[in-house]
């Protein structure tokens, strides 16, 4: 593990300080996150910096090095931030209802924060509030006859599909849903040339233009999930 990590591992994992006499610190970890948030809420993850930040916080740059060693450190805190807790378990659902309700939060984190896509890609260190998330899926499918690795690779199908929808609405003009604003721009294109594409036109005539593809796609997973769990019970 690199000194980078080290120093993230420190951060997101390491005990809290202690308090001793004095003078409370004059910064903290959470203000120091809650301030990389708010910029990257209101002008995306590049517009992140530890100068930006510390401006916000009214502190010069070189206090905040104090609390956290670089960037990289400091995305990882406001991934932590951001992320928030992940749904809390209710024994009365069942391993389904359970899911759905994470996916659904977990695309409201995405669309409440849409830098989280580019902060959460690639090997990194997580924190326990992150990691958590993946808790819920593997604890939800706990005791259905699924090894370990299945129920790891449920959350990892569960949250590249809830990405890849988020992905999209991210890349939509704001306001417009981004299944009607594809079909938008792709029904004249397949309609005119329909003999070319048969299937796409019939298929393009029964749309409705609900943005539906993040709730089809879920339960499509889950379908799976439910008839491997029913074969395997047998």
């Amino acid at each position: 593990m690199g000194e980078e990590a080290n120093a993230a591992v420190r951060l997101l994992w390491g005990p809290p300080a202690s308090p001793s006499r004095g003078p409370k610190p004059a910064l903290s970890l959470e203000r120091i996150a809650a301030a990389g948030v708010e910029i990257a809420d209101a002008d995306g993850l590049g517009a992140v910096s530890m100068q930006k930040v510390a401006s916000l916080l009214d502190f010069t740059k070189m206090s905040l090095y104090r609390y956290v060693p670089g960037k990289a450190e400091l995305v990882a805190l406001m991934v932590e931030a951001a992320v928030g807790e992940p749904p809390a378990a209710v024994d009365v659902l069942g391993w389904r209802e359970q899911l759905v309700a994470w996916a659904k939060q977990l695309e409201d984190s995405f669309t409440r924060h849409p830098w989280l896509l580019d902060a959460t890609v690639g090997p990194r260190v997580i924190g326990p509030k992150e990691l958590g998330w993946l808790e819920g899926v593997v604890a939800a499918l706990d005791g259905h006859r699924l090894t370990g690795a299945e129920r790891m690779d449920a959350a990892v199908l569960l949250a590249g599909h809830v990405r890849g929808i988020a992905e999209q609405s991210r890349a939509a003009r704001p306001g417009s849903p981004p299944e009607a604003e594809f079909l938008a721009l792709l029904g004249p294109l397949v309609h005119r040339h329909a003999d070319r594409f048969p299937a796409l036109a019939a298929a393009l005539t029964t749309q409705d233009g609900r943005d539906q593809a993040l709730d089809f796609g879920l339960e499509r997973i889950l379908d799976g999930l439910d008839a491997l769990i029913t074969r395997r019970s047998r």
